[in-house]
């Protein structure tokens, strides 16, 4: 079925079929113009994940047709994981769920915007492809928001007070921004960083969501817990900025100022929410704890009852006081409903 062609640095596959209900509803529901496409990405980010040895170890051990659909998802979450952090395939799992995440969004707002990937085509600079993704606003080709994904430490904010002119040429949120913007022909830009692949200098200045006054803004999303909100708080900016903005000399420190403002706020609003949730889950730790202390308490004194009523414990009362499964599945019905609270 498989081939390796030496000479041409190749793999050539003749006949392939396979039968598997995750693969095949995937496919299924892509349109046919991008079948192709996708296979290839497949076969790539498997071998990928090939390579890793604690997801190979995984695999091994799973070898067999899985039998639950528990353990399928438990593979994905993990290649995904796994796959986040190398640096070969992450940006293009970042761009793919960004435009995908924008355009359900924009569908839920009821709005006429789309989101295209540019990435692997050049604009208007010669053989710069920055602007991984390009908005059209209300579906205008004319008023454009561009977007670009940096999942990657080592891009820093490169403000042009302290940007040293004669060192080596490096990629930073201010360059990245004005080159999207230019190389795309965009009306504002806009960069995007993951919270666990950003450097100090941007998460220092920007906790959340971010504007830098003439150049674009700055959106710090988690994609490891799917929150996307600060990229849809971002991206409403910029677009209120696109459609509004006259073409007329504009007080820029006025607008910075405006528009810093709003960000302090949602920025507050932000930090209350996580605090919210975090005393939520907090709470629940607390009552999990009492309700084991609960049980055990209720355990212990049932053994101390039959204790003193028979004056002693047979060996299956002992094994059952050490192994205390009963009350492990006691637990268990109510830690589901404190979680679920």
């Amino acid at each position: 079925m498989l081939k390796i062609n030496q000479l041409l640095k190749r793999i050539e596959i003749k006949e392939f079929e396979i039968e598997n209900q995750i693969v095949f509803n995937y496919f299924d529901n892509l349109p046919a113009s991008e079948r192709d496409d996708k296979l290839l990405r497949a076969i790539y980010i498997g071998v990928l994940a090939l390579m890793e040895d604690r997801i190979s170890a995984f695999l091994s051990k799973t070898n067999n047709e899985l039998g639950t659909e528990l353990e399928s998802l438990k593979m994905i979450f993990e290649m995904k994981k796994e796959l986040f952090y190398k640096s070969t395939i992450k940006g293009i799992l970042a761009e793919d769920e960004i435009a995908e995440f924008l355009n359900n969004y924009f569908q839920e707002k009821r709005l006429k915007d789309k989101a295209f990937l540019t990435g692997n085509v050049a604009g208007n600079i010669p053989k710069n492809k920055t602007g991984d993704i390009i908005c059209e606003i209300d579906g205008s080709q004319n008023l454009k928001i561009a977007i670009e994904c940096k999942f990657d430490k080592s891009i820093r904010l490169g403000d042009i007070e302290t940007k040293e002119v004669f060192t080596r040429k490096t990629d930073t949120a201010w360059s990245q921004l004005l080159e999207a913007q230019a190389n795309r022909d965009a009306k504002v830009s806009l960069i995007v960083f993951d919270i666990s692949l950003v450097e100090n200098s941007i998460i220092k200045n920007f906790e959340n969501v971010g504007y830098i006054p003439g150049i674009g803004f700055v959106a710090i999303i988690n994609s490891q817990k799917g929150d996307y909100s600060n990229l849809a708080i971002a991206y409403m900016l910029a677009r209120d900025i696109a459609l509004n903005a006259k073409e007329v000399e504009l007080d820029k420190d006025l607008l910075a100022v405006l528009v810093n403002r709003i960000i302090k706020d949602i920025n507050e609003i932000t930090t209350i929410k996580n605090l919210v949730y975090n005393n939520i889950d907090n709470n629940k730790e607390i009552l999990k704890q009492l309700e084991k202390s609960i049980l055990l308490m209720e355990f212990n004194q049932k053994y101390l009852k039959k204790f003193l009523e028979d004056g002693t414990l047979t060996k299956k009362d002992l094994l059952d006081y050490y192994m205390a499964d009963d009350i492990k599945d006691k637990f268990k019905i109510i830690e589901k409903e404190i979680t679920e609270i």
